[in-house]
């Protein structure tokens, strides 16, 4: 005797060895032994055996027609063999029997199981749904396949053209497209990205760089929404100075400038003057809106991404020749020890005399001219004031940052200005520190933390920068935090400090600026009155999301900076390079700030700087591969704090920053705006 027979959703057929009240041992043909229960057991038979009985029944079921049976089978419950009677004409023999289960079986779109043998036809209804089902996925199995062989040729089909970014960044996994896509990198044995830029999808790795960051942090695009530019107030008071700025030569988003005025003998009165745009812009209207949901205007080589409107920034930007809305700080000095007698916040109507530039500054304005009155520039007496009275600030800084147990801030290093013209990348190393960066640099620090005690003083919340001052979590760790009230921060050597000073390209100082306004205009009121009230939750908001907005920034910038490392290796046709060693495996290049990490590299001495052969690099995953060729010579102690800084935990990396090189330094230094993204001030 044979049985045909049901097991763990299989079916089998094998030779009866024993029975055993209502369970039976079955041997399959391959030797192997079973024991089956009664209810299983679907069929008893005798011939044909049981291996020739599976194949003649996958035949069978083969050969039956699906829709043929629906029909006969009606709307009842049935068992299979009734239904066999009535397909067959009689009663089903065991092969016409066994097909007929296994077609059944295999047909859940005609036949619902109800139990063993037994089935119910699917309504009408159900079952045109899901034919019509199975035949659109054989079509897109069809449209899928097709896809794949143009993919494999290289060739980007045009129903994937318009989804190339989606498909990369944000991709719908169950679309044919997806899954086309995926297929072809598998028989091509390649990414995504490169198949994409191989077939046209996107047209360079800076593309695909620039586009996934657009992508995730911009996806509504980079146009503005049409807003209404507000016009410049008219019934501010002119100031009577000839104020200045100094900037970068691509900076157009000036913010702030200078102004230097002669009072009586050892007497001085120097203005720092910071771009007004909050005068025509409310909280909660329409320009906010835009300047918050950016947060921060977005640096890379060669380009950047405004925070405000263009039309808003030319309307507000201290352009020379142009008298513009300022928030200014007097402060009047005692010029034989460069004490502050006193400081006043105006709002007011400021004069600019000039725009100057660094590239054309650096080589006339330095320490040595500035020490022996030589060289001849615009604004040169007014630049000699100033040099004075940053070297009194940032001596007063270290003192403070001494007491804070810090040790003094190492100045003298090298940062890297990226500059791109037609695709075209030029690096230039720029020691940080000269005289130009160190006047903006300690004026901005010192109008931040002077405006950040007028807020206090007022009681007033804002957004304030901290960093130590307390013991645990981030204090313990000396990082940088954003809290709304005023809190010292140890790095810097300030009792408070309070990102104000560029408004036209950061938000927090925009929100910043509302509030000092609100106290130089209504004074011991200004709590009533300010825009931020005490303890506003929309504050806590507005610094939770510009610090995920300014994390992101940063990444990107830094990404990007890294990218055209890599063009200028390709550029220079770069393979022998020299680099200094950060941290023993660590390596930067001397002539542009790329990072490279080579394992297994012997144990040398920080600052040690070695001789490296470049063998590859890779523009779309930013890797480089490199072989050690030779040492060359060990910097000394001078050296490596010029050429790579030290990398103290006490420190906030600046927005200088470049590619991984934590930098020694003031928060605030000069913004070259030429790829900075300015956590350094101006």
């Amino acid at each position: 005797m044979n049985l045909f027979f049901e097991e763990s959703g299989d079916f089998k057929a094998g030779s009866m060895m024993s029975q055993v009240g209502e369970a039976y041992q079955v041997e399959l043909a391959s030797g192997k032994r079973s024991k089956i229960k009664l209810k299983d057991v679907l069929l008893q038979f005798t011939s044909p055996d049981p291996v020739s009985l599976m194949e003649q029944a996958k035949v069978m079921a083969a050969e039956i027609d699906l829709a043929f049976l629906w029909e006969v089978a009606g709307e009842e419950e049935f068992g299979f063999a009734e239904l066999g009677t009535e397909y067959f004409g009689h009663a089903p023999h065991a092969v016409e029997a066994a097909g007929l289960i296994l077609a059944l079986h295999t047909a859940p779109v005609y036949f619902y199981k109800k139990g063993r043998g037994r089935y119910k036809a699917a309504p009408e209804a159900s079952l045109k749904a899901a034919l019509a089902g199975i035949e659109k996925k054989k079509q897109q199995a069809v449209i899928q396949a097709g896809y794949v062989e143009q993919l494999k040729q290289n060739q980007l089909p045009e129903q994937l053209r318009a989804l190339a970014l989606q498909l990369l960044f944000k991709p719908e996994k169950n679309s044919i497209e997806y899954k086309a896509l995926v297929e072809a990198c598998d028989a091509m044995q390649t990414s995504a990205p490169r198949l994409m830029l191989a077939n046209g999808g996107l047209a360079s790795a800076k593309d695909l760089h620039l586009s996934k960051f657009l992508f995730e942090n911009f996806p509504k695009g980079l146009a503005f929404p049409t807003v209404a530019i507000p016009s410049l107030p008219d019934n501010l008071p002119i100031a009577n100075v000839q104020a200045f700025s100094i900037d970068d030569v691509t900076t157009t988003e000036i913010d702030d400038a200078f102004s230097v005025v002669k009072l009586a003998d050892n007497t001085v009165q120097v203005g720092i003057h910071i771009a007004a745009p909050t005068l025509g812009i409310k909280r909660g209207d329409a320009l906010d809106m835009i300047a918050r949901s950016r947060m921060s205007t977005v640096y890379m080589p060669g380009d950047k991404i405004t925070m405000l409107p263009d039309e808003l920034v030319e309307t507000y930007t201290l352009g020379a020749g142009q008298t513009r809305p300022a928030l200014s700080l007097y402060v009047t000095l005692n010029t034989e020890d460069w004490s502050v007698i006193s400081t006043e916040s105006k709002v007011e109507a400021v004069p600019m005399s000039a725009n100057l530039r660094h590239n054309d500054l650096d080589a006339l304005v330095t320490e040595e001219n500035l020490a022996n009155d030589a060289g001849e520039y615009q604004h040169k007496a007014d630049i000699a004031v100033i040099w004075q009275w940053a070297q009194a600030l940032e001596k007063t800084r270290m003192a403070k940052r001494e007491s804070f147990g810090l040790k003094a801030e190492q100045t003298n290093r090298v940062d890297f200005n990226f500059y791109v013209e037609d695709d075209v990348v030029s690096v230039v190393r720029r020691k940080r520190g000269a005289p130009l960066d160190k006047m903006v640099a300690e004026l901005m620090i010192f109008a931040n933390s002077t405006w950040g005690k007028f807020m206090a003083d007022h009681g007033i919340p804002g957004i304030y920068r901290a960093q130590g001052g307390g013991s645990g979590g981030w204090a313990a760790k000396m990082q940088v935090r954003m809290v709304t009230h005023a809190a010292p921060h140890q790095g810097l050597g300030v009792d408070q400090y309070a990102w104000s000073t560029s408004p036209l390209r950061r938000y927090t100082d925009l929100v910043n600026q509302w509030q000092i306004i609100a106290c130089i205009e209504h004074g011991i009121t200004a709590p009533l009155v300010a825009p931020f009230k005490p303890k506003d939750a929309d504050l806590f908001a507005i610094v939770s999301g510009f610090e995920a907005a300014y994390s992101a920034y940063a990444d990107f910038q830094n990404n990007m900076e890294r990218y055209w490392c890599l063009r200028w290796l390709g550029q220079e046709n770069a393979r022998q390079v020299e680099a200094v060693v950060l941290k023993d495996e660590v390596l930067r290049l001397v002539d542009i700030p790329l990072i490279i990490r080579l394992p297994g590299m012997p144990q040398v001495a920080r600052g040690a700087q070695v001789k490296l052969d470049i063998l590859r690099w890779d523009e779309v995953d930013l890797s480089v591969e490199a072989r050690l060729l030779e040492m060359l010579t060990t910097l000394t102690d001078e050296d490596i704090d010029e050429d790579i800084g030290e990398e103290n935990s006490d420190e906030e990396a600046t927005s200088d920053t470049k590619l991984e090189v934590k930098i020694d330094g003031p928060e605030e230094m000069p913004d070259a705006d030429n790829g900075v993204l300015t956590p350094s001030a101006e």
